[in-house]
This record gives structure tokens, C-alpha cells and sequence, in this order.
């Protein structure tokens, strides 16, 4: 089951609170994106955000998922979805822990 808009629509509008926060369509589900960095997917209308140490002690008990088949574990939120200023907080210390992207290579021509 592919992921709607609507739902991608509605975590965006739940991260506001984090800044500039984004969603790429990648191989029919989202990935999400803040100031620059994957920091989760959205996949069949759920969301995951990847694991980090800081996320890990601010959930508390965490439920850990693949977001698709072959997929390392994520975080899989659910319960708090709603709660967009703890989803915020989870998505800053994320976002924080994060290495840098990296810088993409220029294209021959």
C-alpha cells in the first residue's frame, strides 16, 4: 500500500515547529527531509525516523520497525503522531545527531 498525500501533507504541517522540513517522493513512498537531512520515511502511512542515541533516550520505550522489506530499523511513531510539539522535539534532536549530508558531485558534461 503506497502512502497518500494527505498523510504526508499532514506530518509536514505537524513539523512546523521544526523549520524547513520537506518530503522527496522516493520509489513510491517519502522520504523527509529537515534543514537538508533524511531523517525519516514515510512509508504505507506510517512514519519512521532513523534511530540515534538522542532520539532513543527521549522516546523512551521505543518500537523499532523496518520501513520496507530489507530495511535496517527505524523508530516507528505512532502513539504521538498527534503531539506536534513532542514529534517536533523528537525530529530536533534527531536532526541534531545527524551527520552532515554530503556534498553531491558536479556532473561531467
Amino acid at each position: 500500500m503506497a502512502t497518500d498525500q494527505t498523510f504526508v501533507d499532514f506530518i509536514l504541517s505537524q513539523l512546523k515547529l521544526v523549520g524547513d522540513v520537506s518530503a522527496k517522493k522516493m520509489f513510491g513512498e517519502y522520504g523527509v527531509y529537515a534543514n537538508g537531512k533524511l531523517f525519516g520515511l514515510v512509508c504505507d502511512n506510517k512514519l519512521f525516523i532513523k534511530p540515534t542515541s538522542a532520539g532513543r533516550a527521549f522516546i523512551g520505550e521505543v518500537v523499532e520497525a523496518p520501513p520496507y522489506e530489507g530495511a535496517k530499523p527505524s523508530f516507528l511513531i505512532e502513539d504521538r503522531i498527534e503531539d506536534r510539539q513532542w514529534l517536533s522535539e523528537l525530529v530536533r534532536l534527531t536532526v541534531e545527531e545527524l551527520p552532515e549530508p554530503k556534498a553531491k558531485k558536479e556532473k561531467k558534461k
